[in-house]
């Protein structure tokens, strides 16, 4: 009897052991894969949305490159030589002849006086211009020491910009205005230095010794950087040229620090 009872018990152990995995096996698949009748039941009661088309992604435009100042270099240093600036060579290399004229451009169209090299603002306002700007000043000769230029002045127009040197350290060509006094034509030696010479003299203020506009023996001497002792270098042939057109009386202003 009670071996009857031990197996009707087993019996009814494994019919629940049955159930109960069954459950588990249900309920681990209604939370991963839905039956066929929950997906029929929901598709009738809760329409499924249309999937909306994928937007194209938008595509930014690419960045307009701005060009460096060096990419510019030769073709402004031809319009400068156009227009009247000396630059020396041109071949797109801004040595310190060309950053003369870039400083005799800056200040003779407005913008701030500096020997630096050559800047976007520059490129821009050089190949821009078509002819040089007209000259606020009275006619005469005025002499930058920042930028070791000289211009010619005659009536509203720049004839002529050269370059010059400047009294070096200790021998300072002074920031003053002058008037043409003296006019020595050729070639003269120094009073003060033995076998130097003196071309197209323009003596200009009565310090003693005189300080004079003059060329040099050779060109080397005109360096780009204050050189001299006191007056003040002058490219050659342009002192010829300088000489030439300018009167006794005409007025020269020294002005600038280098």
């Amino acid at each position: 009897m009670s071996r009857r009872r031990g197996l009707v018990a087993g019996a009814i152990g494994a019919m629940v052991l049955s159930f109960v995995l069954a459950g588990c096996s249900d309920v681990a698949a209604s939370e991963t894969t839905p039956s066929p009748s929950a997906t029929t039941a929901s598709s009738s009661t809760t329409p499924t949305p249309t999937a909306k088309p994928t937007a194209k992604p938008t595509v930014a435009p690419k960045p307009r490159v701005k060009q460096k100042p060096a990419y510019y270099a030769l073709r402004v240093e031809r319009q400068l030589d156009k227009l009247g600036y000396p630059v020396g060579d041109i071949d797109g290399d801004i040595t310190a002849r060309a950053k003369q004229a870039l400083c005799a451009w800056r200040e003779t169209n407005g913008l701030p006086v500096s020997r630096a090299g050559l800047t976007l603002n520059d490129a821009y306002s050089v190949l821009n211009a078509t002819k040089r700007p007209t000259p606020t000043r009275s006619p005469g000769i005025y002499v930058n020491k920042t930028c070791q230029i000289l211009y010619q002045v005659v009536g509203n127009t720049y004839k002529r910009i050269v370059w010059i040197s400047t009294g070096q350290p200790g021998y300072d060509t002074p920031n003053r205005t002058g008037r043409v006094w003296r006019k020595w034509a050729g070639a003269h030696e120094s009073s003060l230095y033995e076998d130097a010479y003196m071309y197209d003299s323009l003596y200009f203020l009565k310090d003693r010794p005189g300080i004079a506009l003059h060329g040099s023996r050779v060109n080397s001497l005109i360096k780009p950087y204050p050189a001299s002792h006191r007056c003040v270098r002058v490219m050659r042939p342009e002192i010829h040229q300088i000489y030439a057109d300018t009167p006794i009386g005409t007025k020269v202003q020294i002005y600038g620090e280098y």
